[in-house]
C-alpha cells in the first residue's frame, strides 16, 4: 500500500543535472512524473497522474479570475515532464535547477501525494524555521484533531 511520499533523503546531483530518485518513490514514479516550480523556491514532483487531477482542479476553477490565471501559467510554463530511467534517475531541467538554487546537494522530501526537491542549505534554513512553529500549528491547521 502506497501511503504518500514519506522521508527526507539527501541524493546529490550529478554533473548532468541528474538526481537518483529515492527508491522508495521509485515505484510510484516509474510511470511518469512531473517536476514544476514550488511556490517556495523548491521544485515539486508530481506522480504524472496526480499532477493531471491537479490540473483537471485548477482548469475548472474561475477562468475570469485573474489570479487563478496568473498561477496557472506560472504552473504550466514552468512544469517538465520526465520518465525515470532503468537506475531511477531523472534529468532536473535547468530552468528548474536555477529557480531552486540546486547546485550539487539536494534535499528530497516527502510531502503526501508530492515529493519536494530542495537546495540541502536552503531545506536546513526552512526547516529550522518552520520546526520552531510546528509544536503548535496542529490545531490551527487541522481544528479539533
Amino acid at each position: 500500500m502506497f501511503l504518500g511520499f514519506l522521508g527526507t533523503h539527501t541524493p546529490r546531483l550529478d554533473d548532468k543535472g541528474r538526481l537518483v530518485l529515492p527508491a522508495k518513490f521509485r515505484e510510484a514514479l516509474a510511470p511518469g512524473l512531473v517536476l514544476t516550480k514550488g511556490q517556495d523556491r523548491s521544485i515539486v514532483v508530481w506522480p504524472a497522474g496526480e499532477f493531471a487531477a491537479y490540473a483537471e482542479r485548477l482548469n475548472e476553477a474561475s477562468r475570469s479570475n485573474p489570479k487563478v490565471q496568473a498561477y496557472a501559467r506560472v504552473l504550466f510554463s514552468g512544469a517538465f515532464d520526465e520518465i525515470p530511467d532503468k537506475q531511477g534517475r531523472i534529468t532536473v531541467p535547468m530552468p528548474l535547477r536555477e529557480y531552486a538554487g540546486l547546485d550539487r546537494d539536494v534535499v528530497v522530501v516527502g510531502k503526501g501525494p508530492t515529493a519536494e526537491i530542495w537546495d540541502a542549505d536552503a531545506w536546513a534554513a526552512y526547516l529550522a524555521e518552520q520546526e520552531e512553529a510546528y509544536s503548535g500549528l496542529s490545531e490551527e491547521v487541522l481544528p479539533g484533531i
